[in-house]
């Protein structure tokens, strides 16, 4: 086997392993509860414990130590969203369904698509028609029905939604039933912190669009503080494209409750694209997050996100999506204070393309 055998693309993700379990997991004739129980297993092997590492470089050319990132692109498909997506295929499993729906703009598209292969589900992805993503060949590859109604992104997802009830599909959309399961998810990314560090980290930055992601880490660091397994929260720090974020913008306004924005003001390019929206999902529960721990909030322009994706793909050996570094934009500029003894920062990096 060469170099290049090894790397990972979009039919090559998971290890051998993980493959058999599969056979098991995609296998109707097997009873349901071996099924589902080959399929976690799987998911357990492959989802999560992706490194965290300390940022030296930027240490050195920010005069901001103690920086460490939180890499999510160690998952299957290149993101978080392999976390919320495996759990979803888990529950479509355990709920008996055949097949699952759900609306995306592409990195959720292609982390449901390749957990229901692995599980054995028809997967039917909903894109907005005049979104364009590099990742709809991967999707096509990974076998999805893709759909291609016209709307905003939030309109998708209510039509989506829509079609799931009326089929008896199982709706892998964001936010309502699925936020308790979403919210779990992403919750284990404080579980592994934890793990790792020698205390619990001072902050905690996050690139948001729905917010479920930062709104989850709150919930498992919440979670293991009543558990009496810490003894304070983090600060959480939330970062998202200049003015095209209702939970930054009302953070920044000094809104309790999350406003969304307006529709024709909200302008996607290819750099801000997986941060922008008009509403979010879980767009709540992560401003209660910001507001809880006394966290702040940025505003990031695309100039800055290319710009850090290229540092760190020169200084810290990284290739990742250039959204995906908004969070640790609000540390460099700011929030990673310079002074404090030890302090640890962390910024979760969601994507490395």
């Amino acid at each position: 086997m060469t170099l290049r055998d090894a790397v990972r693309t979009a039919t090559n993700t998971v290890s051998r392993t993980a493959r058999e379990l599969a056979q098991t997991a995609s296998d109707p004739s097997r009873p349901a509860q071996e099924r589902s129980q080959a399929f976690r297993t799987l998911s357990e092997q492959e989802i999560g414990q992706t490194w965290l590492r300390r940022a030296r470089g930027l240490a050195r050319d920010f005069d901001c130590p103690g920086v460490y990132l939180k890499f999510e692109g160690d998952n299957p498909t290149g993101t978080q969203k392999d976390r919320i997506a495996f759990a979803q295929v888990a529950d479509a499993l355990d709920q008996g369904n055949d097949t699952i729906a759900l609306a995306t703009c592409g990195n959720y598209g292609v982390a449901v698509a390749l957990a229901a292969k692995l599980a054995g589900l028809t997967c039917r992805v909903y894109i907005p028609a005049d979104y364009h993503t590099k990742r709809l060949v991967e999707m096509e590859q990974l076998g999805a029905v893709i759909l291609r109604p016209g709307g905003s992104y939030e309109e998708v997802v209510r039509y989506s939604s829509a079609e799931a009830e009326a089929h008896g599909w199982y709706d892998a959309n964001p936010g309502e039933a699925n936020a308790s399961l979403q919210l779990s998810a992403y919750s284990t990314i404080a579980d592994e912190l934890v793990g790792e560090l020698p205390r619990v980290p001072d902050t905690v930055a996050v690139p948001v669009s729905n917010g479920t992601l930062m709104a989850g880490i709150y919930h498992g660091f919440r979670r293991l503080r009543n558990a009496g397994r810490i003894d304070r929260l983090p600060r959480m720090v939330a970062a998202s494209s200049m003015h095209q974020n209702p939970i930054v913008a009302s953070f920044l306004s000094g809104q309790r409750q999350c406003m969304d924005l307006d529709p024709a003001r909200i302008h996607e390019t290819l750099i801000n694209e997986p941060l922008i929206n008009w509403h979010s999902f879980d767009g709540q529960e992560a401003l209660d997050a910001l507001y809880a721990t006394n966290g702040a909030a940025r505003n990031v322009t695309d100039q800055k996100l290319r710009r850090t994706a290229a540092y760190l793909k020169e200084k810290e050996a990284l290739q990742v999506l250039p959204a995906s570094t908004a969070g640790l934009i609000a540390l460099i500029e700011g929030e990673a204070l310079p002074g404090i003894p030890d302090a640890l920062h962390i910024a979760v990096l969601t994507a490395k393309r």
